[in-house]
């Protein structure tokens, strides 16, 4: 299965409420199943939705956006739907739906052309780069945010985010092993004498002042 990703462009695609109106009714599906959604974009196999549900049919400051295609924009085309992003479960969901609406296509990349109920550009980036974290990604974020008392708009969350997580570790002590091993610091000892090396003690030292472990994250102090 393919990953698709959704682009940012200010090619404003906004309809008027009844052209959206129409947009919608001309894409929608009888179907509303909205469990277990997969999209097969190598086999062009699409879910079916009703689109009424999560198209926004008026402007009332929820966050939206109004998804077209590449392809469709350098054919001359803006046509796409406004969505209402409150009205997903996850970001799975979001590109299944679009998949839907765009299937015309064989392998649309989808691209933003507006939004709207977002401050600005960057805090839409910020929330399309927190919905493309996975499961423990996303956790590792929420304790990393807590941690160190990060601002959720900081233009910098998640770069420094990702320089800073190491992973989802059982202990302080089983990292410091890993570690050990990824920087050969033992390579070249006789066998009998890595048996002596204390890893609890190199471990105690490590997240003295270099490393953070919480909930079972470690995070390398910056």
């Amino acid at each position: 299965m393919s990953t698709k990703s959704l682009s940012i462009n200010s090619a404003s695609g906004a309809d008027s409420t009844q052209a959206q109106e129409q947009a919608v009714k001309s894409f929608s599906s009888s179907s509303s199943n909205l469990n277990n959604v997969e999209v097969d974009v190598d086999n062009n196999e699409v879910e079916e939705f009703d689109l009424m549900h999560y198209a926004l049919t008026h402007f009332d400051g929820s966050p939206a956006v109004y998804v077209g295609t590449y392809g469709k924009y350098n054919s001359g085309s803006l046509r796409g739907v406004w969505l209402d992003l409150t009205t997903f479960a996850d970001y799975d969901e979001f590109l299944a739906v679009c998949a839907y609406i765009h299937r015309d296509e064989a392998d649309p990349e989808f691209m933003a052309q507006d939004f709207e109920g977002f401050m600005s550009e960057r805090e839409f980036e910020l929330i399309r780069e927190f919905a493309e974290l996975d499961d423990d990604e996303r956790e590792a974020f929420e304790v990393y945010v807590a941690a160190f008392g990060s601002s959720r708009d900081d233009s910098t969350i998640f770069d420094n985010f990702r320089e800073a997580y190491c992973g989802k570790w059982s202990n302080e002590e089983e990292y410091a092993e890993q570690l050990a091993e990824d920087c050969c610091m033992l390579e070249g000892a006789p066998e009998f004498l890595k048996s002596y090396f204390d890893y609890k003690a190199f471990a105690r030292d490590l997240f003295i002042d270099d490393y953070y472990f919480d909930s079972g994250f470690v995070y390398r102090r910056m």
